[in-house]
């Protein structure tokens, strides 16, 4: 469980465990001090950027990432596997392993219950880290047998969480979690709970991986491919038990998924990742409906449900390895639209606005906006 304080059940550092813990304006990359935040803003993420020792120097996996999560809404984080977005949620909880490392930015949560927490100035040692995870922030996993205990029943895992963070004696956690399986849906929950995980269904072990995130009543949760492994059916079920959950308890939830059916059915707002970086951003239904980005546009294309009679249209290539990312905007190689001598070197496109509510980058946004609408 994330929230152990065992020290032996504890993580190492996520900076690099050879130096001493540094404050987040020592980073690279940290932002100036920010502005007060609006009233409903949960999580701010400023440059996020994650690295990896590697014998030809450091590489980097995110790299310059940064978005904003309003309470109550569900930000979806979608792109090709390899492209940062399960880094990225991990870096939310400062679960990064050596020789991984949070390279530089800032993680601000601003909880009601806390206050204002800047996640990557926390000590590795300090009580708050341990408050944060699993606590006012949780993770649904996107494999529940890693994330289950294999030698603890599961009710005495969800037992453990909710001590952890709440004033309960045992037999008041007991019942906690009953209710709680009760909640996610699992059948008999008064016999389930003295189950291991491994007599439990896929379907009924996600519903406890659930339940478990959500023994400390989080103010965020992190729902990390949490259908990768089911069926269809217990896909929708899982699906509509989370977003009905974040309806009643009123949490945010940062989605990571490879699957824009499941953006379109579960996000408010979306990011597309490719490469590390953000290179599109906006409400759900204006991105799906008109995406601006080239690498966006070809993933649409690529959904079955969007071409009914004819053959798919998959993005040409392969995404690159980190150690040989290409000069100028990343997915150029890739692009049906690039430009030589423009997009194939010089700076990376920064994010910029396109429309309300919307931000992209890509050079060459206008104009092939332009050229795809009617005359």
């Amino acid at each position: 469980m994330i929230a152990c304080r065992r020290r032996s059940c504890r993580l190492p550092p996520a900076a690099n465990p050879a130096s001493p813990p540094v404050a987040v304006s020592a980073l690279p990359h940290a932002s100036p001090e920010p502005v007060p935040a609006a009233p409903d803003l949960l999580l701010s993420v400023e440059d996020l950027a994650v690295g990896f020792a590697t014998e030809q120097g450091e590489v980097r996996a995110v790299d310059g990432v940064s978005f904003q999560l309003r309470r109550g809404r569900v930000l979806a984080l979608v792109g090709e596997s390899g492209c940062g977005k399960s880094l990225t949620s991990l870096a939310l909880l400062r679960l990064i392993q050596p020789p991984g490392r949070i390279a530089g930015g800032r993680i601000t949560l601003h909880s009601r219950r806390a206050g204002r927490i800047d996640i990557t100035a926390l000590r590795e040692d300090e009580d708050r880290i341990f408050a944060v995870r699993g606590g006012h922030v949780s993770m649904i996993f996107q494999e529940p047998m890693t994330a289950l205990s294999p030698v603890h029943r599961v009710g005495g895992q969800i037992v453990e969480a909710i001590r952890l963070h709440r004033t309960a004696t045992r037999a008041e956690a007991r019942g906690l979690a009953v209710d709680l399986l009760r909640k996610v849906g699992v059948s008999a929950p008064e016999r389930r709970f003295s189950q291991y995980a491994h007599e439990l269904s896929g379907g009924l072990r996600q519903r406890v991986v659930i339940a478990l995130a959500l023994a400390s009543n989080p103010e965020l949760l992190i729902a990390d491919e949490p259908t990768t492994a089911l069926d269809v059916t217990t896909q929708a079920q899982i699906l509509g038990l989370i977003k009905g959950l974040q309806r009643d308890l009123g949490c945010a939830v940062l989605l990571i998924t490879h699957d824009l059916g499941v953006v379109a059915q579960m996000a408010d707002d979306v990011a597309v990742m490719y490469l590390g970086r953000i290179v599109e951003q906006g409400s759900v239904r204006d991105l799906l409906k008109r995406p601006r980005h080239p690498y966006t546009q070809g993933l649409l294309r690529s959904l079955p449900s969007l071409n009914p009679s004819g053959r798919l249209a998959p993005i040409p290539g392969a995404v690159p390895a980190l150690s040989a990312i290409p000069p100028g905007c990343a997915f150029h190689p890739r692009c049906p639209h690039a430009q030589s001598g423009r997009c194939d070197g010089g700076a990376v496109p920064a994010l910029r606005p396109f429309g309300p509510g919307r931000v992209v980058a890509c050079w060459r946004a206008e104009e092939i906006a332009a050229a795809e609408t009617p005359a």
